[in-house]
């Protein structure tokens, strides 16, 4: 695993936990954490459970014994590390977004398709999709619960921006993270939306706003530790992105996400209408789905809550009795579990880099899109100049 902050030690649970609960046909083998300093990466490693350390992945991902490379560090590296993993023949996972611009995603995909003809499986991290109330809600839509779908709300709400003297982190500056609350939390919205309603968005019109131009630097010049000085830096990415969609079928979809919604923490929120019905999930609610059922008698309709927890449903009997809630961690057991079994099955682990690059080309048109005071951008458009390559020019 090559990234040792936040989600290195949400990986390295799944990692750890998903061969105790599950019967899985290859046992995983936590062999490497890398990271960039020694000491701290000895020390996570240390806690959660891996054999050895480097700062070197370039040689880490040559080395005989690894089989899979699980990516975890900021955006910027995405790109360059995937492709010398698939290049030596190493199963890849990476977390989302794939990359920070189209162009690295498209290469990204060409090479996993590549390796795909060699027996070697990519996946990115769109975790959520493996929350069981999420699962259980696209299970809901494909077996035709909800009818045609109608309409769609989606949004992110989180809050840990708000105070305008917290410091700049990596996570506010472009050339690192490749844009703001629109790729680290807006990507999620967009993935689940389509994960659940079965459908691509095919155009959108959008606005991305920063509301905090400028912040405290942090006296650590590693920008993860330390603490505040005097000297303020620019934030180069967005705090708010709002944007409509229309999906493949025509249905409008609304979206939001702001790391400014004050009192949010990590509300990942989807409500899906279609004629039959409708479904809402929240994040802050995670082992909940709510699901109305239009066809029932008018003295009986009403949203209804479901415990998403029972044995029958997606992922939950492998874990507690009936009622015992599962949280954020599992999800990354989940997703270890799946492409453990994909890469043991010679299948194709879902969402691949293809359905990365898919949601790239939404963040993209979105900021196009905002560029160009808001008006229609078409989303899979291959001959259309993507912003990030019109802003190098």
């Amino acid at each position: 695993m090559i990234g040792a902050g936040f989600m290195g030690a949400a990986h390295s649970q799944g990692w750890r936990v998903a061969p105790r609960f599950f019967d899985l046909p290859l046992s995983p083998e936590m062999s490497v954490l890398v990271g960039r300093d020694a000491d701290r990466t000895r020390a996570a490693a240390e806690t959660w459970g891996w054999a050895d350390t480097s700062t070197d992945w370039r040689e880490a991902i040559t080395r005989d014994d690894i089989d899979v490379v699980d990516i975890v560090t900021p955006g910027d590296s995405h790109a360059e590390i995937a492709l010398a993993a698939l290049a030596a023949g190493k199963h890849v996972l990476c977390e989302k977004p794939l990359a920070n611009a189209v162009d690295e995603a498209e290469r990204m995909t060409a090479a996993a398709e590549e390796a795909r003809t060699r027996g070697i499986r990519s996946m990115v991290g769109f975790t959520y999709r493996r929350v069981p109330a999420a699962t259980f809600a696209r299970d809901l839509v494909r077996s035709g619960r909800l009818g045609e779908i109608r309409q769609v709300r989606a949004e992110y709400l989180q809050d840990w921006l708000s105070d305008a003297e917290a410091p700049l982190t990596w996570r506010l500056d472009r050339d690192r993270a490749g844009s703001g609350s629109l790729g680290d939390i807006g990507a999620h919205a967009v993935d689940l939306t389509e994960f659940i309603t079965g459908q691509r968005l095919a155009r959108v019109s959008g606005v991305l706003e920063t509301i905090v131009a400028e912040r405290p630097v942090l006296a650590s010049s590693s920008g993860l530790s330390g603490s505040a000085g005097t000297e303020r830096g620019p934030v180069t990415v967005d705090d708010v992105a709002l944007f409509t969609g229309r999906l493949e079928s025509g249905a409008l979809a609304s979206f939001e996400a702001t790391r400014f919604r004050t009192g949010r923490k990590n509300a990942l929120r989807i409500e899906v209408s279609g004629s039959l019905g409708a479904l809402a999930f929240d994040l802050e609610r995670m082992n909940e789905l709510e699901v109305y059922d239009a066809t029932a008698p008018e003295t009986e309709q009403g949203f209804r809550r479901i415990l998403v927890t029972e044995p029958g449903h997606p992922y939950a009997g492998a874990w507690w009795p009936t009622g015992h809630m599962l949280g954020y961690e599992h999800g990354f057991s989940h997703q270890a579990k799946d492409f453990v079994e994909a890469i043991a099955e010679g299948a194709d682990p879902r969402p691949s880099f293809a359905d990365g690059l898919h949601v790239q080309r939404v963040l993209d048109a979105v900021a196009r899109s905002s560029d160009a005071d808001s008006v229609w951008v078409d989303v899979d458009t291959d001959t259309e100049t993507s912003r990030d390559e019109r802003t190098s020019r």
